[in-house]
């Protein structure tokens, strides 16, 4: 599947601002981990995961990481992409477990680019350039601030990576920075 591809299936399932906003944010900070994690030839794939995660959570947001394989297998996606897009739902809507790298930065990733773009948005600048780990540590503890934004899934995520909480949430603005789609 290209990313052209790709692109087109989202948006036949999505048309919402946040929705796709929120797809390509999550296609960027996939692309960035597989350059930084030595994947950088697998890179469009991950992008392409990224693309593709919540791709039937606006239209069937109680069938999420369910409905998304059976569009997935009608339109005749790689199966790597399905149990990929599935995987992010790991004991949450299913029990698709994470098994590649890509995946765990998948489930990792996905809410806390929701958190640091909250906290961004709340600075001065608006903007991920000039926040610091402590900023979103700070908002982390605060359970009511994006409270759709499982904590829970964040730090699953990154044990399932073996990584401290600061070391993902570091890394994560740095691949939001990154991002063209990120103000």
């Amino acid at each position: 599947m290209t990313k052209d591809e790709a692109v087109e299936l989202l948006k036949k399932y999505n048309n919402g601002e946040f929705h796709l906003s929120h797809a390509n944010i999550v296609a960027d900070v996939m692309r960035w981990f597989a350059c930084e994690l030595g994947y950088g030839e697998e890179a469009d794939f991950w992008e392409i995961v990224g693309l593709l995660h919540d791709l039937d959570f606006e239209m069937y947001p109680e069938q999420h990481c369910v409905k998304c394989v059976e569009i997935m297998r009608e339109h005749g996606v790689d199966e790597r992409i399905i149990h990929a897009t599935a995987s992010h739902g790991y004991g949450i809507c299913v029990d698709v477990k994470p098994e590649h790298t890509m995946e765990k930065v998948l489930f990792a990733t996905d809410e806390l680019t929701g958190l640091i773009g909250a906290v961004a948005i709340m600075r001065p600048s608006k903007s991920v350039n000039d926040l610091e780990c402590s900023s979103v540590k700070k908002k982390f503890k605060d359970k009511k601030f994006a409270a759709g934004c499982s904590r829970d899934v964040i730090l699953r995520g990154a044990e399932m990576l073996g990584w401290t909480l600061d070391e993902l949430i570091e890394k994560t603005i740095l691949a939001m920075r990154a991002s063209e789609h990120v103000a």
